[in-house]
């Protein structure tokens, strides 16, 4: 099993992180593990052509936070005013 995953934006920009970060999303684990030959499963590649690069930035680090925040460490993650609503329908659709 790949150690990190792909997730590439609309602009085509690729964020390479740990696959145990990008199973904080329900969507992400979906296609990363289900049996139904996706090819994100095979290729740990997963393309999102609706995401841009600086909301894809903010979800992973977002996915990392989650990890620490459910190991204890609580801190703040502070989400710029002008990405909310872009960011938060990424997470809809995320299931994060």
């Amino acid at each position: 099993m790949r150690e990190t995953v792909k997730l590439i934006s609309m602009e085509g920009f690729e964020f390479v992180i740990d696959r145990e970060a990008a199973m904080v999303s329900h969507t992400i684990r979906s296609m990363l593990t289900s049996p139904g030959g996706f090819s994100e499963s095979k290729d740990g590649v997963v393309t999102f052509p609706d995401i841009s690069t600086p909301i894809l930035e903010k979800i992973c680090q977002y996915f990392y936070w989650s990890l620490q925040y459910s190991r204890g460490k609580e801190t703040e993650f502070y989400i710029e005013p002008e990405l909310t609503l872009e960011l938060m329908m990424a997470a809809n659709y995320l299931h994060t």
